[in-house]
């Protein structure tokens, strides 16, 4: 079967984890990440990486010096990550709620850039905040935050994590249309 298609059945399975049933376009992860400056960066963190789909694009993308650290919790998900084999590449079976605990103990202390395709607007109000603001205290002092949802709603939580260091834009070639945040540490 293909990558697509086992996404979509493992998406719909598990929505309320997934958020979506297709993987993103190269569209939405060329715009999440033409902001990073993939020549500096030391550690980027991907919170609900999904199949890879964002992931294969900062892959192709990563200077020789920095290491890419995916969070993902669907076992499905889990393990299709795990089939990529790139020597800069992490890939924990954790919740995105211990961000500093699990990178510290591979030995960094700060992450550059975290890309996010988590389903803020569906997970409890607490778990996601806890995430966000976890999120925010483990950037670096410029480190910049990409989050990317379907709508609107979550622009006022990100606003009270990030202040007004948010910058929205909207990418139409994606299914479903997604708004993306880059919001960047004050």
């Amino acid at each position: 079967m293909s990558k697509k298609f086992n996404f979509f059945k493992e998406a719909v399975k598990n929505y309320k984890t997934s958020g979506t049933v297709v993987p993103s376009s190269r569209y939405l992860a060329n715009k999440m990440l033409k902001e990073i400056d993939f020549k500096t960066a030391e550690v980027i963190v991907e919170l609900g990486p999904g199949n890879g789909a964002i992931t294969q694009y900062i892959l192709k993308k990563l200077h020789p010096n920095t290491v890419l650290i995916c969070f993902e919790i669907n076992d499905a998900f889990f393990k299709e990550l795990k089939k990529i084999k790139h020597p800069q590449l992490v890939v924990l079976k954790a919740s995105a709620e211990n961000i500093k605990l699990e990178i510290e103990k591979l030995g960094y202390s700060k992450a550059d850039y975290i890309v996010s395709s988590l389903p803020l607007t569906i997970i409890p109000k607490e778990i996601s905040h806890s995430i966000l603001t976890k999120s925010y205290n483990f950037l670096t002092t410029t480190g910049l935050f990409i989050q990317y949802q379907y709508s609107l709603t979550y622009y006022k939580k990100l606003k009270e994590v990030f202040g007004n260091a948010i910058d929205l834009s909207f990418e139409p070639l994606n299914f479903p249309p997604a708004f993306i945040y880059k919001c960047v540490k004050k």
